[in-house]
């Protein structure tokens, strides 16, 4: 799997992309690189990369996320140390864009950057068990609100169709014909497909780039109506 300096992970709300960047920076350390993780949503103050700190510090991944991240104060502001990871080019920096078009804002002062760089992967997460992503069409739309309130065009998507700790294979093989249309309807390769870690063997040579994933304890903690 071939990465870019910097990734930044975008979809629909519930689509879980939070879970994908927490794993995919952790995976990146374990490659042996230098990375950094950046919390950019201050619009779902549940789902944060700062749920997962202890998981990140121990794989040797810096976090910055909001500084009232996990308490009982919700202030949208971003800290100015964000902007390392556009900045500081010895780092593998991923971004956990907030959800959907109102998330999505935060982004844009970052963008002139990253333009200028070059070196980037803007990956819409696309999971088709959310009621409102269901389609490729449906997909379509949220990924054109997304890029018109950044600024940045999605380069890649990631399947992460599930039903949190309810998957079983079959929901990721229903799944693959969504999948299918959605990159030929957007024109836009697959990156991967994302895939509960217990799940992974059994789906190996029948789904594309699997990617296996460790789930944020919050998800089980919820009954699956309020996860998805």
């Amino acid at each position: 799997m071939e990465h870019k300096r910097l990734t930044l992970f975008a979809g629909h709300y519930g689509s879980g992309k939070t879970n994908i960047a927490v794993n995919y920076a952790v995976a990146l350390a374990d490659e042996g690189k230098k990375t950094c993780i950046g919390d950019l949503d201050i619009v779902n103050p549940y789902f944060r990369t700062a749920d997962s700190a202890e998981r990140l510090s121990k794989a040797g991944v810096e976090l910055i996320s909001p500084q009232f991240a996990n308490t009982n104060v919700d202030l949208p502001a971003l800290p100015a140390e964000i902007y390392r990871l556009v900045q500081d080019k010895s780092l593998y920096g991923i971004m956990d864009i907030g959800g959907d078009d109102r998330g999505a804002y935060a982004l844009g002062r970052y963008v002139p950057a990253i333009r200028e760089e070059n070196n980037y992967r803007m990956i819409f997460v696309a999971n088709c068990c959310r009621p409102l992503t269901r389609t490729a069409e449906e997909a379509l739309e949220v990924m054109g609100e997304i890029e018109a309130a950044c600024g940045l065009s999605f380069t890649d998507i990631v399947n992460n169709s599930n039903l949190g700790p309810a998957t079983d294979p079959e929901v990721l093989l229903e799944s693959q014909e969504f999948i299918r249309e959605l990159c030929e309807k957007s024109g836009l390769p697959l990156y991967f497909t994302a895939v509960r870690a217990d799940l992974a063997p059994l789906l190996e040579g029948k789904i594309f780039n699997v990617f296996p994933l460790q789930l944020q304890e919050k998800y089980f903690d919820l009954p699956d109506q309020k996860i998805f």
